[in-house]
């Protein structure tokens, strides 16, 4: 597909899901990785089954990306093990279902904490790192939520979190764009993970998938790595500040 080969990919929130899957898709096309999430043992499994596979370097550090010092600390393990970081996928997330008029304070400021801020200070820390290096690519992973809004769950901490992901990744292409740094935003539809699988496989919402979606069907795992593979690769050295939904077309109708 593309070659990363000597290339070191930073993936957050990469314990499960998407980040998980993406993680596999840099490791299989040469790049060694930095697995970063909050449960070790589970990066650990996943650094042991990348390594058995692709023979690249899988280096699983624990972070909360909620927390600055555990952050930097990410970011000076990195450092020590592979002497730099060429490429960020900035995917770790979570998300709330509650209805606007319902939902406190807490609710709404964790989501924005985890989702804008955790994805921001991540973005900000390795991207030191980057710009001293006058090289990097950043691949954020927001939503197609963050896109439009939709119809079945209500989520507007979630949708409020992800759409400032989309604007957060055309501030930071315009800001680093002469400095060597692309920036670059995933908007995933519909993929079964951990975090929705009991939803999406409810009759009620598989009914509204086939409504809403022209494809009519739930993404693949694997289906975002050849995305992520491209913008984290030198073809995609002219791209920056670009907003690309992975969502069967959910977003063009």
């Amino acid at each position: 597909m593309f070659n990363l080969q000597g290339r070191v990919a930073v993936i957050t929130g990469a314990s499960s899901g998407l980040g998980t899957q993406m993680a596999h898709g840099l490791a299989e096309q040469g790049a060694d990785v930095v697995l970063l999430a909050r449960r070790e043992e589970r990066l650990r499994k996943v650094a042991e089954d990348i390594e058995s596979q692709y023979g690249v370097q899988a280096y699983p550090f624990p972070c909360d990306v909620t927390q600055l010092a555990s952050v930097q600390a990410a970011v000076q393990a990195a450092r020590e093990r592979f002497g730099k970081v060429d490429i960020l996928i900035n995917n770790a997330g979570i998300g709330s279902v509650a209805p606007a008029e319902t939902m406190d304070d807490e609710v709404w400021e964790h989501n924005l904490s985890v989702d804008l801020t955790g994805v921001f200070r991540i973005a900000r820390e390795f991207g030191k790192v980057m710009l001293e290096a006058g090289y990097g690519r950043i691949i954020n992973i927001s939503s197609m939520y963050g896109m439009v809004g939709n119809s079945a769950t209500p989520a507007s901490a979630y949708h409020a979190a992800k759409g400032g992901v989309v604007n957060l990744t055309r501030a930071l292409a315009a800001e680093w764009a002469d400095r060597g740094v692309t920036v670059n935003c995933l908007c995933p539809g519909y993929f079964e993970t951990e975090l929705t699988v009991a939803l999406l496989k409810t009759e009620e919402f598989k009914a509204y998938m086939e409504r809403t979606v022209p494809l009519k069907r739930y993404g693949n795992s694997g289906e975002l790595n050849s995305a992520a593979c491209f913008l984290a690769a030198d073809e995609s050295s002219y791209i920056t500040g670009a907003i690309l939904p992975i969502d069967g077309g959910y977003t063009c109708v």
